[in-house]
């Protein structure tokens, strides 16, 4: 055994890897308890103090969130449980290149803040698709990106999500794991129905602090029992399993010896396993996804409070985002020189003794170490937090999944459906979601050679372009049109589609057991894919666009970009698909009014409250009202002073981006 592998991890420890003993301590136990009930209390706190029912309180409390809670959020949202363990994971097999997918997100946190929030907000949209069908018209649009995002949540967020949190729960208690994901899933109910999501924003931002926090502590001890960063970058590259060869079988030496180019930012645009072409401008096409038309993501910007508090937390967010590499990354790679044979395992026999993958178990980089490194008490406040934060994405998610499936999807299937029905239907469709991100999981567990970071990466550059293309070109062209942008959006999902299922049929593999999977398709990386997709989806979009009727500029006022300052009333392009089917108040009032709240009982009362049916029918705005929340939701003005200071740090972020670029290429 390499003389840098920690000796109390042996080879050939069967699973599970780690003792169950590991938090079965008072000092562990007792903070985990402590945070969930503090969590579980901001819950039913945001739950009881939040005036739900009334339509003046839910809407003018809009745009409220100052700076630092909207980059905490944002930070919050973007690194969950399956960043930490994916990111981790893929540094401990290849070195410090995947940081480069956190640091790319520092250019386009200020393209999100300076160029497409100013965007949404004067199009006075709260939702992607809303967006979509005010600049295109029409509904098969909406219902198209509606169902692409249930489909993108499945395979990647809920998934990767369940996976990792499972992975946590499997490593600290010693149990099965899909016993973990039963246990995860329960827990994700009960806070789910204490009403969390409503406070979502502020514990992330709790979290946030915690968890980043908790990671220094983490790479401090890390770093400390490495003997520093010199001695880091000599033992990563000496970290050698000592079983490679099983029989007549002898492991390649690229297989398990680190890669050459491990310190290396930039690779080489042939043979690197993230070559830097596609670092640079596939990267960038997945960020533009993701950070600029990603609902969750957009979200926590549309509630700044204005313009300037939006593009504060878009640096905030940026410089958090910095960290990822230090404390995630590198932290990862020291694990496998710590726990060689169990995380750097090359034989599919070792690799399923070791943590049950035969693929690799570079997955439990990142578990491990917390569960291993942590003293008692830190150890139970990480795995708290890891728990938490993957529940708050988790409800997250599920939320804006039901939303999606029933208001996009299921009232175009039932026209007449009640409030009633419809939030059985969601409830109901969160169930649907679980048992196929559940089925899915095994095929998590092996794809792209067990690296978790790369599976999702790997699937958004499938899935996520096309759209991407969309919304650029929506807001930058205003000669595209609905059909243009229909066809671009079908033909781009055919085509990642096809990738993506004959990728997965004939499995991603590792690199002792290649996949045979046609080199024609499956040969090109996929951040090359990523590239392909976008230029050809643009191209589709803009041929269809110049050979079809182009959209009047009164319908695009505040839509895109060269009308983004216009003051003319704009007419919706569906105005007349709603006045066919009125919205008719007085049969609101009527259902308000047939269901008393004096007649429930106690206990009716109280299941109504913890499962959001006691919405009532809240008091009409007046015209001056509806004015004052218009004007204000749509407001994007600054202070010149604040306006400067922010656009000041935006460049400085900037700069600091190019810098670390640079001094990691």
């Amino acid at each position: 055994m390499d003389a840098t592998v920690s000796p109390s991890v042996s080879a050939g420890t069967p699973v599970p890897p780690l003792p169950s003993d590991r938090v079965n301590n008072a000092a562990d136990i007792s903070v985990i308890v402590i945070y969930f009930v503090v969590v579980m209390a901001v819950g039913v706190w945001a739950m009881l103090s939040t005036n739900r029912g009334t339509v003046g309180g839910f809407f003018l409390a809009g745009r409220s969130m100052v700076w630092w809670p909207i980059g905490a959020s944002l930070f919050a949202s973007n690194i969950g449980s399956g960043q930490l363990v994916g990111l981790a994971g893929t540094g401990a097999a290849s070195g410090i290149a995947i940081g480069g997918f956190e640091w790319n997100a520092l250019v386009l946190v200020v393209v999100l803040g300076w160029v497409f929030v100013p965007i949404y907000i004067r199009a006075g949209v709260v939702t992607m698709p809303e967006y979509l069908r005010k600049r295109f018209g029409g509904k098969r649009i909406q219902i198209y990106l509606s169902l692409l995002s249930l489909i993108i949540y499945i395979f990647t967020k809920i998934s990767a999500d369940i996976f990792s949190g499972a992975m946590f729960i499997q490593l600290a208690l010693g149990i099965n794991l899909y016993l973990a994901i039963i246990i995860l899933l329960l827990i994700t109910g009960l806070y789910t129905i204490t009403g969390g999501l409503a406070a979502v924003i502020y514990t992330d931002t709790l979290q946030t602090l915690i968890m980043v926090v908790g990671c220094f502590i983490l790479t401090g001890i890390a770093f400390s029992e490495v003997g520093g960063y010199n001695a880091f970058m000599e033992k990563y590259m000496k970290a050698i399993p000592s079983k490679i060869s099983e029989g007549n079988f002898t492991a390649p030496s690229e297989c398990y010896t680190p890669r050459a180019d491990s310190f290396h930012l930039f690779r080489d645009p042939i043979t690197g396993d993230l070559p830097w072409p596609g670092l640079t401008f596939g990267l960038a096409v997945l960020a533009l996804w993701y950070w600029c038309t990603d609902q969750v993501i957009v979200q926590r910007c549309l509630s700044g409070k204005n313009m300037s508090h939006v593009k504060a937390g878009c640096i905030l967010c940026g410089y958090v985002k910095l960290l990822p590499m230090f404390l995630i990354v590198m932290p990862g790679m020291i694990s496998r020189i710590l726990y060689t044979d169990k995380v750097a395992c090359v034989l599919p026999s070792e690799c399923e003794a070791q943590c049950g993958i035969r693929v690799g178990c570079t997955n439990i980089a990142f578990p491990t170490l917390v569960v291993e490194l942590m003293p008692n008490g830190l150890r139970g406040l990480m795995l708290s937090v890891m728990m938490a934060s993957l529940m708050s994405s988790l409800t997250s998610i599920f939320n804006s999944s039901s939303t999606l499936f029933t208001m996009d999807v299921y009232t175009k299937i039932r026209k007449k459906a009640s409030e009633r029905e419809l939030m059985i239907a969601g409830r109901l469709f969160i169930l649907i979601l679980i048992g196929i991100s559940i089925a899915w999981v095994p095929v998590v567990q092996s794809a792209q050679s067990g690296q978790l970071f790369d599976y999702i990466q790997s699937i958004t550059s499938y899935l996520g372009p096309p759209i991407g293309a969309v919304f650029l070109l929506a807001i930058f062209w205003k000669r595209v049109n609905e059909p243009g942008a229909f066809w671009g959006l079908v033909v781009g999902l055919l085509i990642g589609l096809s990738r993506m299922i004959t990728e997965f049929a004939y499995g991603t593999g590792s690199c002792v057991e290649p996949s045979n999977c046609p080199t024609i398709i499956c040969g090109v990386h996929y951040l090359y894919f990523a590239i392909i997709l976008f230029v050809v989806s643009v191209i589709i979009i803009s041929v269809v666009s110049l050979l079809t009727k182009p959209i009047p500029d009164v319908h695009l006022y505040r839509l895109c970009w060269s009308l983004r300052n216009s003051k003319e009333e704009r007419i919706d392009l569906d105005a007349g698909d709603e006045k066919e089917v009125p919205d008719n108040p007085e049969d609101k009032l009527e259902i308000d009014a047939e269901v008393p709240q004096e007649n429930k009982s106690c206990l009716r009362k109280t299941y109504d409250m913890f499962c959001g049916l006691d919405q009532q029918q809240g008091p009409k705005l007046t015209k001056e009202e509806e004015a004052a929340l218009k004007m204000k939701l749509t407001d994007t003005s600054e202070d010149p002073l604040w306006r400067d200071i922010v656009n000041i740090n935006g460049i400085i972020l900037l700069a600091v981006a190019v810098f670390c670029h640079a001094y990691f290429a």
